[in-house]
């Protein structure tokens, strides 16, 4: 995830892709949309940013699934900045919704949780600490 701008609350903040293959799936990207990735250092294995090649601004990540990302599905995943992750994952089961993942830290940037709502599509919910 990008800390360069917080986007404000309800806004899609980011979008990752978790795959077995992250390197090979970093290069399809770069190769067909001009992206450039640069690494981010995940204790033995790095994942990565995918910059815009005219802004150098990132705008996606492409990610392993290992560590806190092994059960994530290969989507697009689409962020959406919240106010109170654990708070928004509470509601969601409540209101038949699924939590997959977390709710968990994301280093010293903030907190996220993965969810499924009541029509079965996945989404992550991410608050900036």
């Amino acid at each position: 995830m990008s800390d360069t701008v917080q986007p404000e609350i309800g806004a899609i903040g980011w979008t990752d892709l978790t795959v077995e293959n992250a390197e090979e799936v970093r290069d399809f990207y770069a190769a067909v949309t001009g992206w450039v990735p640069s690494p981010v250092e995940m204790g033995t294995y790095d994942d990565f940013n995918m910059s815009a090649p005219e802004s150098g601004q990132p705008v996606a990540g492409v990610c392993h699934a290992r560590g806190s990302n092994a059960d994530l599905p290969p989507v697009w995943m689409i962020y959406i900045t919240v106010e109170d992750v654990d708070a928004s994952a509470a509601v969601c089961t409540q209101t038949g919704g699924e939590i997959l993942a977390g709710p968990r830290d994301m280093g010293s940037m903030g907190r996220y949780c993965v969810i499924r709502d009541p029509a079965g599509a996945v989404a992550g919910l991410f608050a900036y600490n």
